[in-house]
């Protein structure tokens, strides 16, 4: 599977060892960057290059990363199409692609260690949408918005 990675520094070291574990997993990975630490980067120019690399790359996914994981999540949000999810747990990583079809992990890189990481990282690239119909119509009603600015009808 082809994974686009993005960061900040907060993450760096995850980033790199994620980088390194997806290669050795037989993954292809377009890494975003940064390419080198510095405290002083931004996150959004590497997020948001990345979340544009999943939506211009049908079927692959991607990991933002950073601090917390929070401003990752939003940035990548804010490229049409993308649903990025903050997880914390595998069964949170689960849950996005399964029922939200999540096609972006956002990770905090101060929250986990690089084992933790990589456990979420490989059941998110591992689980499949479920594409049950209740799932599928309320992701076609934010797609919807996304496309309008209407709001959705109530049920």
């Amino acid at each position: 599977m082809r994974v686009h990675i993005g960061g900040d520094h907060a993450a760096y070291e995850m980033q790199r060892g994620l980088v390194e574990w997806l290669v050795e997993q037989g993954h292809e990975v377009v890494d975003h960057g940064p390419a080198q630490y510095d405290e002083h980067d931004n996150y959004p120019v590497y997020v948001l290059r990345a979340a544009e690399g999943v939506a211009a790359d049908p079927g692959s996914l991607g990991i933002v990363l950073g601090g917390s994981g929070n401003g990752e999540q939003m940035a990548a949000n804010k490229v049409k199409g993308i649903r990025a999810a903050l997880c914390y747990s595998t069964e949170l990583a689960q849950l996005a692609r399964e029922h939200n079809d999540a096609q972006i992990i956002s990770l905090g890189g101060r929250f986990h260690t690089q084992e933790q990481a990589q456990a979420m990282v490989k059941v998110f690239l591992e689980t499949p949408y479920a594409g049950v119909a209740r799932h599928q119509r309320r992701l076609d009603m934010v797609t919807a918005y996304e496309n309008s600015g209407e709001l959705p009808a109530e049920d």
